[in-house]
């Protein structure tokens, strides 16, 4: 069953965000991950949520995405998003 990773994410320094940008995408193919949306302009239509940048992410299953996530080929990619950005991050099956 295909799983979404689906990230809120807060740019705290968008220049140093800009080698996050450059390093994950490669990451992504090992583990059959593609970008649906990478930080598209977003538009509220109810509630309250007014998200900075949505990145939302397509794998084969719940298992490849936290693969991915885990794997040493991404390590590197998810520390310079942790010390330039804030983010928020859920996988959710797909039907």
């Amino acid at each position: 069953m295909s799983a979404y990773v689906v990230v809120e994410i807060v740019v705290n320094n968008p220049e140093g965000y800009e080698e996050y940008k450059r390093l994950a995408p490669p990451t992504l193919a090992n583990y059959g991950g593609k970008y649906i949306t990478r930080g598209g302009r977003a538009e509220n239509l109810e509630g309250d949520w007014h998200p900075n940048r949505i990145v939302i992410l397509e794998f084969k299953s719940v298992e490849k995405a936290k693969q991915w996530l885990d794997s040493e080929e991404y390590q590197e990619a998810k520390a310079l998003r942790h010390k330039y950005a804030t983010s928020n991050m859920i996988v959710v099956e797909g039907v």
